[in-house]
């Protein structure tokens, strides 16, 4: 809870949405980092909500991120239901306020939102059976699918330069000139590491400014425990945590997957030995995320897939140096030198995509 807020002052916010039934409890909920999440449980039986306050320091721009978000749930709801299924379980559903907003700014101007919490349902912090893996490579496959025809070029981008691997990669050398902790030599072997793949971070960039890969509406946080599944049949139901839905491409989202979920170390894993590219897993995800797009990906994205996921492996590296460099200042660490870790993680994981980077390739092209 909120230190701000007791939880007769979070009922109080609760009844400035329109919703339906009469409040009875409020616990916190979930591991976020970002959000401070409630469920509100209801008088009426199956009936629970989920109160969120947006973190202010994260997200500059919480009226845009909303208009986002109302855009692409009420597009999907429509998309859910002409295919026969169930919209309140398909995707979010978020609660407009008495005066008609998507969202309560309370008298300390911050900002909270409600919507209907999925019962039933299940998420994985990391791949417990390789069917989950598949299961969230079709779901967010199918994501795609869905608004594949929605006008991505209307999201508001409400973190500028988000997937922009050249902009991270320019504030690195400008956290190594600077060197403000005097950490830039120990790390030396890393940073030259970086240096030697320059050109690459510009691929995809590349691509997609000369028309060769095609904007679309991207989750930008694809991780598995961003997809709910369901208890009974193990299915994928819904993607959620959609505050980074913004234009970008298709290629990323699945790039992200995989560093993720296709790594065989933890995402800061000490013991590089253990770090290295599941290609079962590549395979397996792949597959789902083909079958989820249904058809709607380009030749050149599904090429792409693999340098994707270097790629995307390569950004968070770059971050996490970054971020040791400037002092851990935007991660949050658990011991000494854990960005460190971190960056060292996703390096080893792009130098075992490198070596097999023929292997990747013929999977896509066996697959599509």
């Amino acid at each position: 809870m909120t230190q701000a807020k007791s939880y007769a002052g979070l009922f109080d916010i609760v009844r400035q949405f329109e919703f339906r039934g009469t409040p009875e409890s409020m616990i916190p909920y979930g591991n976020g980092h970002i959000n401070d999440t409630y469920l509100l449980q209801t008088g009426e039986g199956e009936l629970a909500y989920i109160l969120q306050r947006m973190n202010p320091s994260v997200f500059k721009s919480p009226r845009l991120l909303m208009e986002n978000i109302t855009g692409i749930t009420t597009f999907l709801r429509h998309k859910i239901e002409a295919e026969g299924g169930d919209p309140d379980r398909g995707t979010l559903t978020f609660f407009p306020t008495h005066d008609g907003r998507s969202y309560y700014i309370d008298e300390s101007g911050i900002y909270w939102r409600l919507c209907y919490f999925i019962r039933n349902t299940v998420s994985y912090d990391r791949v417990m059976r390789p069917e989950h893996f598949y299961q969230s490579a079709r779901a967010f496959g199918h994501f795609q699918k869905q608004l594949s025809d929605y006008p991505a070029h209307t999201l508001h981008e409400t973190i500028p330069d988000f997937h922009n691997t050249p902009a991270r990669y320019e504030r690195f050398e400008r956290a190594v000139s600077s060197d403000r902790m005097n950490r830039a030599e120990e790390v030396r072997k890393e940073i030259e590491f970086l240096r030697a793949r320059k050109e690459f971070t510009h691929t995809l960039t590349d691509m997609q400014a000369d028309g060769r890969l095609p904007l679309r509406v991207t989750h930008n946080d694809t991780k598995l425990n961003n997809v709910l599944f369901d208890q009974a049949t193990g299915e994928a139901v819904c993607v959620i945590d959609l505050d980074t839905v913004m234009p970008g491409l298709s290629v990323n989202d699945f790039g992200d997957s995989i560093r993720f979920g296709a790594n065989t170390g933890a995402e800061d894993e000490q013991d590089l030995s253990r770090v290295s590219c599941d290609t079962e897993l590549f395979r397996l995800y792949t597959k789902g995320f083909l079958e989820g797009c249904d058809g709607i990906l380009t030749k050149n994205e599904i090429a792409m897939l693999p340098a994707a996921a270097k790629m995307m492996t390569l950004e968070s590296g770059i971050r996490f140096l970054t971020d040791y460099l400037e002092g851990d200042v935007y991660f949050k660490i658990h011991r000494p030198g854990h960005n460190l870790d971190r960056c060292r993680a996703q390096l080893k994981l792009v130098a075992d995509m490198e070596e097999k980077r023929d292997v990747l390739e013929q999977i896509v092209k066996e697959l599509s």
